[in-house]
């Protein structure tokens, strides 16, 4: 066998491996990097969520009733808040607010 030969036989297909190694190795880091991003986005929409339902439920509080345009605000950003995998936090503010004298102004 020529030398030709042995890089053919040895050399390309080693080339090809280590080049699908080094984007498989590139991927990988890249998935691994927006899946961090990802939660930590997850997570900020949740604590945000988090802050305008709390913030939501004081000012009606506050009032001493619930309209009809907050009570759907309230279950929209609930809902959205639950999907995102809430943890329980917010289900006795959910319970307070629902209990909230509702009017028809809205």
């Amino acid at each position: 066998m020529s030398t030709f030969n042995w890089i053919q036989l040895f050399g390309v297909p080693t080339i090809i491996l280590g080049i699908l190694t080094l984007v498989y190795k590139l991927l990988s880091k890249r998935i691994k990097v927006t899946s961090e991003e990802n939660k930590a986005i997850k997570s900020g929409i949740q604590a945000l969520l988090r802050d305008r339902l709390y913030e939501l439920y004081r000012l009606c509080q506050n009032q001493g009733f619930a309209n009809e345009y907050d009570r759907e605000n309230f279950e929209n950003m609930y809902t959205q808040y639950h999907t995102l995998g809430a943890n329980g936090v917010m289900d006795s503010v959910r319970t307070k607010f629902l209990a909230l004298p509702m009017t028809n102004l809205r």
